[in-house]
C-alpha cells in the first residue's frame, strides 16, 4: 500500500521521501530547509512530535512561528499571513490516498492557503498510517480520527470533543471548515512529503 502510494504521488509531481523514524524526519527537513531563508509553519501534532518546531527555533532562521506560547493574537495573526508567504512552510496533512491525493480540513483557512500557493516549497510530515485506500476513506478518516482529538487538543467547544464522534455541527467554535483535496501539483520542486513509518499524529 505504500509504495503504491509514493508511486502515485510521484506521478502527480510530488516529491516523497521515506524515513523510519521522527528523528529522521527532523534531519531530513532540515537538510531540505538551508539557513537564513523564512519559514512558516501549518498546525501539525505529527511536526511537534517529531521535534521539527524545536529544531528550527534553535536553528538560523527567520520564522512565523504563531505556535510559540504567550503570544498576542495581533502576533499570532501576523505569523499566520507572513507564513503563507514565506520560503519555505512545514505542516502534516490529514490523510493520504493511495491514488495520491492529499487531504486537509482547516480551521482558519492559512495552512489550506499556504499549502495551496504561497510558500515557495512546502514540507509535509506525516506518519504512514493516515495513508488511506481513496478519497471516501481520506474525508472519513478525517471526520473519525483526525478532527475529534484535534478539537480537544484546541480546547473546543463543540459536540465531537464529548462524543468522539463528527456531527458535522453548527457550533460557532467547528474547527471543520475549510476542506481541500490535492490532485496533482503544477511545480515538481516545490511539494515535498516526508513518510514516517512511526505512528505519529491524528
Amino acid at each position: 500500500m505504500i509504495e503504491k502510494t509514493i508511486a502515485n504521488l510521484e506521478k502527480h509531481n510530488f516529491l516523497v521521501h521515506r524515513v523510519a523514524t521522527a528523528a529522521e524526519a527532523k534531519d531530513k527537513v532540515l537538510e531540505l530547509i538551508p539557513p537564513g531563508v523564512t519559514v512558516g509553519f501549518g498546525g501539525s501534532t505529527t511536526v511537534a512530535q517529531a521535534g521539527i518546531h524545536d529544531a528550527l527555533r534553535a536553528g538560523d532562521y527567520n520564522l512565523f512561528d504563531p505556535y510559540v506560547s504567550g503570544i498576542d493574537p495581533e502576533e499570532n495573526v501576523r505569523c499566520r499571513k507572513g507564513g503563507m508567504q514565506a520560503e519555505f512552510y512545514v505542516t502534516g496533512v490529514n490523510a493520504v490516498s493511495e491514488e495520491g491525493e492529499l487531504f486537509y480540513l482547516d480551521g482558519i483557512g492559512n495552512r489550506v492557503g499556504a499549502v495551496s500557493c504561497g510558500p515557495g516549497a512546502v514540507i509535509v510530515v506525516t506518519s504512514t498510517k493516515k495513508i488511506v485506500p481513496d478519497e471516501a476513506a481520506a474525508w472519513k478518516r478525517i471526520k473519525e480520527q483526525a478532527a475529534p482529538p484535534n478539537a480537544k487538543r484546541f480546547g473546543a467547544k463543540v459536540p465531537c470533543v464529548e462524543t468522539g464522534e463528527c456531527s458535522d455541527c453548527e457550533s460557532p467554535n467547528r474547527i471543520c471548515n475549510l476542506y481541500l483535496r490535492i490532485h496533482r501539483v503544477w511545480d515538481k520542486n516545490r511539494f515535498h512529503i516526508i513518510f514516517v513509518d512511526e505512528d505519529l499524529g491524528f
